[in-house]
């Protein structure tokens, strides 16, 4: 619509509406009718507080410590930790440089003060576990150069063998605990093995057996043992497709003492006899005995008790079959008419020795598959051992070798107890500590092959002179200027060798002649007797020399202290 034609009478309507609206939109009251609907203001309320409760400032003061202190207390004691330990190995290598200068009496003197310094640690340090561990490989070094200063490890040229446990215990029977019965029943339920595991009077009376003390102190050193070997052992064993749980099979048989002989001159940890060893490429020389290196008498059972699996189909007939003999097993099956062990056992057709055998190992092993039930957690095994191999090209004196890794004579035969005599022979897989190879390469390097056999290699300590040097070998000082001047004593000259050279002593004779067992403390020396006096832990008869020293009993002392407190 055009605007020019409306009427007047809109228009004026227009004008009217607009003067409202403007009217309304400038005030700033509030209609009436808009108030109708608000509730009345109330009326102003004066407010009111309640005190807050009244707490004791210390209220758990009594209860709890204070973080800041305590965490400096525990820093403190953790300091403390460090610094006994770098304490106990400073006095340790002190003592070794006092026995390579020949001097015992001060090399007992540092090697004592070492495990003073662990054993006389408080009881309330927090970090206790590694002290038990520097404890163990402190007391563990100074008891291999124990042994050499008895005379019963440098100049050995006869093999000394252990007595195998099996012998002890195979004769024996051992009555029933009928209490066991329920529990062994239901730890073979809840047990996962590759092994069949079986609940029965023979079973039975071994695992009551080996919870007695006597028995106990048994399994509880083999266990300890089996730590050097079992990554070694368990490997072997998945590598040739046969149970891990055959592992307590060496448990039973040697106690993992590689050296173990019975008395069926069997020998070594899975006791082999002569002609089982060499079918299983197990060889024997005069130098050497393959049944006794832990490695190959490991890889040699396993492939047997995989073939004797194969020909009886049973593990429990392969394992009796192992102890005595296939044809042994193969004949009771014929004159009974069973395969199957325990009617064999049950009518006698076995040797008692094999009757008892797989009984013995299955209570081994139930037992040590449900440790927390038999007490045989945290045990403390032994570390596993570890080492570098060298085939020496060349007839070679394990006094050199132990010259070279700086570490004493018994350790290189303890990683190589195959060896029959002191010298490795041409072709030999010779074992070294691990860490060591270098050294151990490098020193060879000085001594010409053809007298690594008799020869020596010397590490200089501050002070010494070249007449010191060959006095203590019993060397003209001519013969080890002349055999050191290919090396020109790296770079020192005249009397004064400088310290850490490392010096090639011709015809050298062997640290037991220069270490006399006469200046060795007795096997309950000093550091002993101060422990288990402290202890109350009561002194046995001293051990054979292979299997205790002084140190050992001082490390199990301490460790029987931690285990009471």
């Amino acid at each position: 619509m055009n605007p020019s034609h409306r009427s007047p009478a809109l228009l004026a309507g227009f004008s009217i509406l607009a003067a409202l609206l403007t009217s309304s939109c400038a005030t700033t009251k509030q209609p009436a009718f808009k108030l109708s609907f608000l509730p009345s203001t109330p009326a102003p309320v004066e407010p009111t507080f309640e005190a807050p409760p009244q707490f004791k400032t210390n209220l758990y003061a009594s209860d709890s410590p204070d973080l800041v202190q305590r965490a400096l207390a525990s820093a403190s004691h953790q300091v403390e930790v460090d610094g006994r330990v770098a304490q106990a190995r400073a006095h340790l290598e002190a003592g070794k440089r006092f026995y390579q200068l020949g001097d015992v009496t001060n090399a007992r003197r540092e090697f004592d003060a070492s495990l003073d310094v662990l054993l006389s640690a408080p009881d309330t340090l927090p970090d206790r576990p590694h002290l038990e561990s520097e404890l163990e490989q402190i007391s563990d070094t100074i008891y291999h150069y124990d042994l050499e200063g008895l005379g019963g490890a440098a100049n050995q040229e006869e093999v000394v063998y252990d007595k195998s446990p099996i012998d002890s215990i195979l004769d024996m029977t051992f009555p029933t605990d009928p209490n066991l019965r329920p529990k062994v029943k239901e730890e073979i339920e809840a047990t996962v093995s590759q092994l069949p595991l079986q609940e029965n009077d023979a079973v039975l009376s071994y695992v009551h057996y080996f919870s007695t003390d006597r028995g106990r102190k048994v399994l509880v050193n083999g266990l300890r043992r089996s730590g050097r070997y079992r990554p070694l052992v368990q490997r072997i064993l998945d590598d040739e497709g046969v149970p891990q749980e055959l592992i307590y099979l060496a448990q039973v048989e040697s106690g993992f003492l590689p050296r173990a002989r019975s008395n069926k001159q069997a020998v070594g940890m899975w006791q082999f006899v002569q002609f089982r060893g060499r079918e299983y490429g197990l060889m024997q020389t005069p130098g050497t005995d393959d049944r006794l290196d832990p490695e190959k008498a490991t890889r040699a059972a396993a492939k047997h008790l995989h073939d004797l699996y194969a020909m009886f189909g049973d593990w429990y007939l392969a394992m009796a079959a192992y102890n005595c003999g296939p044809g042994c097993v193969q004949r009771a099956v014929e004159r009974t008419g069973y395969a199957d062990f325990w009617e064999l056992r049950r009518l006698n057709a076995l040797p008692k020795e094999t009757a008892n055998y797989v009984p013995v190992i299955l209570a081994v092993t139930i037992m040590a598959k449900n440790p927390k039930d038999y007490d045989l957690e945290n045990l403390d095994a032994d570390r596993p051992l570890e080492y570098d191999n060298i085939a020496v090209d060349t007839p070679t004196s394990l006094a050199l070798i132990a010259d070279a890794a700086d570490r004493p004579v018994s350790e290189i035969q303890d990683l190589n107890p195959a060896l029959l005599k002191s010298a490795a022979p041409t072709g030999y897989q010779l074992r070294v500590p691990k860490g060591t190879l270098a050294p151990v390469m490098a020193a060879l390097d000085l001594v010409p092959a053809i007298h690594r056999a008799d020869w020596r290699i010397h590490r200089v300590v501050p002070g010494e002179t070249l007449a010191e040097i060959a006095r203590r070998y019993s060397t003209p000082v001519s013969a080890l200027t002349s055999a050191n001047e290919r090396a020109a004593l790296n770079g020192s000259a005249g009397d004064s060798p400088v310290a850490g050279d490392l010096l090639v002593v011709p015809a050298a004779s062997h640290v037991a002649s220069r270490v006399t067992g006469s200046s060795v403390s007795s096997a309950h020396g000093k550091a002993s007797r101060a422990a288990l006096a402290a202890h109350k832990i009561p002194v046995n008869k001293p051990a054979r020399r292979s299997h205790a020293s002084a140190y050992r009993t001082a490390s199990l002392a301490y460790k029987h202290h931690a285990a009471v407190n």
